[in-house]
């Protein structure tokens, strides 16, 4: 059924859903989110020149017209200047790393740039995959601190997307196949490179330190958008739609407000295009275990398109998540098109093509009765405060424009 001004998809085309019955953990990972861990990532990226805290859009007009108390999207398009929010995980992760190999507990940024450190650490290379964002943040990253950043993209990576990392300094190059094995060929390569490091936002056994400290670099993110809720009126999120692609962003900001909110906790709802779900695929079988997807992922959400769960973040997930959802590309157009053309007093938010399916979630949640048993038994009402992240700004501006302007993508 069709509202006016609603969405448009495929005939038959729907979001997918399952809610978290998995078997849960002991938990190992969830308590290096606490809040003294978020306040000493803010401390590292407070030091960048240039940072500031990115807007969180408070969506009044949206959320009186879905039937919602309170909407608001945490905006990550002004971050660093880079139109995303990856660089705070790469650029503390890198600080956390410098800090080890020179037998020291933290290092600021001052202390990365200085001469003194290039002089003692010499010339390190860090190895990375990306379909764009967080390669883009390992190289802005290492090229402040003096060194050299190696990014392999996946095949089907569009040419503005190898600019923005080219246009860093970095070695970056777009291979032949997708962003599984473009991450197995980074880990490769840099394990036979003397000098070098993985620089990977995804873990499995084996790799989990740096993955790790690149998720609680996140915690910035996660504390101002805590902070910008009180300020806006909203004590607590009832309900979080978070996207996910390894899920290393989702599990932090999760693992942020299960240790700020333990006895009450909003609820979390996963995101994935339904091309690379592999969350909700997991969450379909109760045993427990992750599921992997092989192949190139047919999909415009490109910071989703990735098959193989991050261990930490299947473990804080599987714990904390209530929902999983598998999102068709026309969720995250529609979220597109309500972002940047919002309602008359409502703020502009430029989300692009995975920043945006959070909006195309709930709006279609509200709107169309297809969902109103999903709606129902998530418990989304007229007393619902909820918080969206739009991970990125336009990356890709044509196709953002086609998007937008032209209705591609449905």
């Amino acid at each position: 059924m069709e509202k006016p001004g609603g969405l448009r998809r495929k005939r038959g085309d729907m979001m997918k859903w399952v809610f978290n019955r998995l078997p849960k953990t002991s938990d190992p990972y969830t308590a290096f989110f606490s809040i003294e861990n978020a306040l000493l990532a803010r401390e590292f990226h407070g030091g960048i020149p240039g940072y500031a805290p990115t807007p969180l859009a408070d969506l009044s007009g949206m959320a009186s017209r879905l039937g919602l108390k309170g909407l608001y999207v945490k905006d990550e398009s002004p971050r660093f200047d880079l139109n995303a929010f990856k660089v705070l995980g790469a650029s503390y992760a890198m600080s956390r790393y410098a800090a080890k190999i020179t037998g020291r507990d933290r290092l600021s940024y001052d202390e990365l740039i200085s001469d003194s450190f290039r002089e003692e650490v010499g010339q390190l290379s860090f190895f990375t995959a990306t379909d764009g964002n967080h390669g883009r943040g390992v190289a802005w990253s290492a090229r402040r601190l003096g060194q050299k950043a190696v990014v392999y993209m996946p095949r089907g990576t569009t040419a503005p997307r190898l600019r923005n990392i080219l246009a860093e300094g970095a070695d970056a190059s777009i291979k032949e196949y997708g962003y599984d094995e473009c991450v197995r060929q980074a880990a490769a390569d840099a394990a036979r490179t003397p000098g070098s490091v993985l620089m990977q936002d995804t873990a499995w056994e084996g790799y989990e330190e740096i993955p790790l400290w690149i998720m609680q670099g996140y915690g910035t993110l996660a504390i101002e958008a805590h902070l910008q809720l009180r300020l806006a009126g909203c004590q607590k999120p009832s309900h979080i739609f978070i996207q996910s692609g390894v899920g290393s962003f989702p599990a932090a900001m999760q693992a942020y407000f299960a240790t700020r909110y333990p006895s009450d906790a909003p609820k979390v709802i996963i995101l994935e295009a339904s091309a690379a779900d592999c969350f909700y695929r997991g969450a379909e079988v109760l045993d427990g275990k992750p599921r992997t997807l092989e192949g190139h992922f047919d999909t415009i959400m490109a910071g989703l398109a990735c098959g193989t769960p991050s261990t930490i973040a299947w473990d804080i997930i599987k714990n904390h998540s209530a929902c999983f959802i598998s999102c068709p590309d026309w969720v995250a157009a529609k979220g597109m098109r309500m972002l940047g053309f919002p309602l008359r007093g409502d703020p502009v938010v430029i989300s692009g093509e995975s920043g945006a399916v959070g909006m195309g979630a709930i709006a279609a949640i509200m709107e169309l009765d297809e969902y109103k048993e999903l709606r129902d038994a998530l418990g989304i009402d007229g007393d619902s405060r909820v918080l969206l992240f739009s991970t990125e700004g336009d990356t890709d501006p044509e196709h953002y424009r086609q998007v937008v302007w032209n209705g591609d993508q449905y």
